[in-house]
């Protein structure tokens, strides 16, 4: 089903504090004269951010609309692929099937790498057995050969008490579950498949909030807007426990489950349609503040310059 993702409290709260920072769209037109529509779809993580940044834009070019939408990554594709839309949100870049099912199409597209993002695993607050999980417990848990197998946290350790586990995760149409079945086992889509799925982050949130037992993955941005609702656990690689934070998945150590975000421009929209290149240049130009505010990760400074290389490169 496809849903239009609200307004979060921190979306509402950059308007009054916001400062443009020299938007090269503006270029393009002016309140007076900029009107139209620029229609976007795909990840749930990265769906609030751009939400974010078509709040801002809208209160300069009152004329244009933003839809932003959400059915996952793989869905936002879809719909890209086929021309439906100006600008896909990427939890995970774009992979073989789809880059042949735009060029099949005409499609043609440049990739912008957004913002980052850290998966968090996250417990029940009334779970206070784990603190830290490894890679390997995660493996226990998740692979598809656990399913009907691992149902209770003792098993998993056995010094965790007989505790039902209760799992909730992303559907196969979410890059975060593409991003997390691969990092966790080594293959894009290998998982238990008996656990609430759901391309919504609050039903995930709601369902591990229900059992003691409850576990899920998500966003960092998810937690961080629950703090009280769900616990993350740090992560342990092999090198220690690491926690999820904007310092950790900047800097690499939140691994394997820190990875970068991505906005997919149509070509022929931005060179096209004023309205489109206006949001795509106001976007980029304003990516680490508009992050900052939508409890995304923001880019870094390396990050940041490749940003506006690929920008640049969009009508070559």
């Amino acid at each position: 089903m496809r849903t239009t993702v609200g307004i979060a409290t921190a979306a509402i709260a950059l308007t009054a504090a916001f400062v443009l920072s020299g938007c090269s769209g503006q270029e393009s037109g002016s309140a007076a004269d900029l009107a139209g529509t620029v229609v976007t779809d795909g990840s749930s993580t990265v769906g609030p951010l751009t939400k974010a940044a078509a709040i801002e834009f809208e209160a300069v070019e009152p004329e244009v609309v933003v839809t932003v939408s959400i059915t996952g990554t793989g869905g936002g594709f879809r719909s890209f692929c086929r021309g439906e839309t100006d600008l896909s949100n990427a939890s995970r870049p774009i992979s073989e099937d789809e880059i042949d099912a735009c060029a099949e199409a005409g499609v043609e597209y440049t990739e912008i790498v957004i913002a980052n993002d850290g998966l968090s695993v996250v417990v029940n607050p009334a779970n206070d057995w784990i603190q830290c999980i490894t890679v390997e417990q995660l493996q226990t848990i998740w692979a598809p050969e656990a399913e009907g197998e691992v149902t209770s946290w003792n098993q998993v350790d056995p010094e965790f008490p007989d505790e039902p586990l209760v799992l909730h995760g992303p559907g196969g149409d979410s890059g975060t579950f593409d991003y997390f079945t691969e990092a966790i086992n080594g293959e894009e889509g290998a998982t238990r498949t008996d656990y609430g799925a759901s391309e919504d982050d609050d039903v995930i949130v709601a369902g591990v909030t229900a059992e003691d037992g409850g576990m899920g993955y998500f966003g960092l941005s998810y937690v961080e807007e629950n703090p009280d609702l769900v616990t993350a656990l740090e992560v342990d690689s092999g090198d220690g426990c690491v926690a999820p934070t904007v310092e950790t998945v900047q800097d690499g150590s939140y691994a394997p489950l820190g990875r970068p975000l991505f906005i997919y421009v149509n070509n022929a929209s931005y060179a096209e349609e004023p309205q489109v290149e206006a949001f795509v240049d106001f976007y980029v130009d304003n990516a680490d503040e508009i992050a900052e505010r939508a409890s995304i990760v923001p880019l870094t400074d390396e990050q940041t310059e490749l940003a506006a290389e690929e920008l640049a490169s969009v009508t070559g």
